[in-house]
């Protein structure tokens, strides 16, 4: 005679024989059901700082739009990609914002931009050991007048939304090589280099130049911007040239080199070393950005 304990097992044995594939549908809904609540537990929420943000279909400013959010509307972080996030909005929809707008404070009513939503590498000329050019006055270097700008010019672009990445925010010595790679890792929509000229003379030469080396929207990036320098900056504007520089030519984002100044001209380095002079540079790189990537 079977004991109890055995015949309660063939009972179940049996009970699972005949209904396997019952059993096999109720245990995938269950999965998928663990699968999508439990995400939405241990989801993060964040809120847009801008207003009229756009969604995107994917990960990228020039993807399709398929919705918008309000200024400080919260919504649902579902997945990250390439400092994206997919959000979840009107309940069951999906789209792409930029990571760098959420959880921060704008100007009540400040709109998005196409600047807000790219990624600008900055690259402070020389640094460390490498001093740059020198102004009559040796003691003022050209790589603190580089930091200093670019600097200005971060805090700018960062105020109209943008991701700004520096290729050095210090007094430190970066490869020459490494800092075009910066770009090309990330993915950049611009990348800017600050420099400061130099003759061999001093007194000789004067006057702000925007450089480019590749055809691949530099030379559209480089007119943009040095179209406002003209505007903003009361130097003698030397225009847009080819230059076969390696931060420029090792670039395959949009890339320019702006030197901006004499630093051993005299009148050239009083506007330079001036309070005034980084925010006009920044306001006229933030201008041109907007222009070159509103086209």
């Amino acid at each position: 005679m079977l004991s109890e304990r055995n015949m309660n097992k063939e009972i179940i044995f049996n009970f699972i024989k005949r209904n396997t594939l019952q059993i096999i549908i109720s245990a995938g809904f269950l999965i998928a059901a663990i699968l999508v609540i439990v995400p939405l537990f241990s989801a993060e929420s964040v809120y847009v700082g801008l207003d009229q943000v756009a969604i995107r279909n994917s990960p990228n400013r020039t993807a399709k739009k398929v919705g918008s959010l309000d200024q400080y509307q919260k919504v649902t972080v579902v997945s990250k990609s390439n400092d994206w996030y997919r959000v979840r909005f009107d309940d069951t929809k999906t789209g792409w914002i930029p990571s760098w707008i959420t959880n921060r404070t704008f100007k009540k009513g400040q709109k998005e931009t196409p600047l807000a939503e790219s990624k600008i590498v900055l690259d402070p000329g020389h640094g460390g050991v490498d001093s740059g050019a020198l102004a009559i006055n040796q003691k003022h270097q050209e790589k603190k007048y580089t930091l200093r700008t670019s600097q200005t010019i971060q805090q700018t672009l960062k105020n109209a939304g943008a991701k700004v990445i520096m290729t050095r925010d210090d007094d430190a010595f970066v490869e020459l090589a490494k800092r075009p790679q910066i770009a090309n890792q990330v993915k950049a929509d611009a990348f800017i280099s600050i420099h400061y000229d130099s003759a061999d003379v001093n007194n000789s030469g004067t006057g702000d130049t925007t450089y480019y080396y590749h055809d691949n929207g530099s030379i559209q990036l480089a007119e943009a911007v040095n179209h406002q320098l003209i505007k903003s900056v009361p130097l003698y504007n030397r225009g847009v040239k080819f230059a076969n520089y390696q931060v420029l030519r090792d670039n395959r984002r949009p890339a320019i080199l702006i030197e901006g100044g004499y630093i051993n001209t005299r009148d050239d380095f009083k506007l330079i070393s001036s309070a005034s002079y980084p925010q006009k540079v920044a306001t006229a790189v933030r201008k041109g950005l907007e222009n070159y990537l509103t086209k």
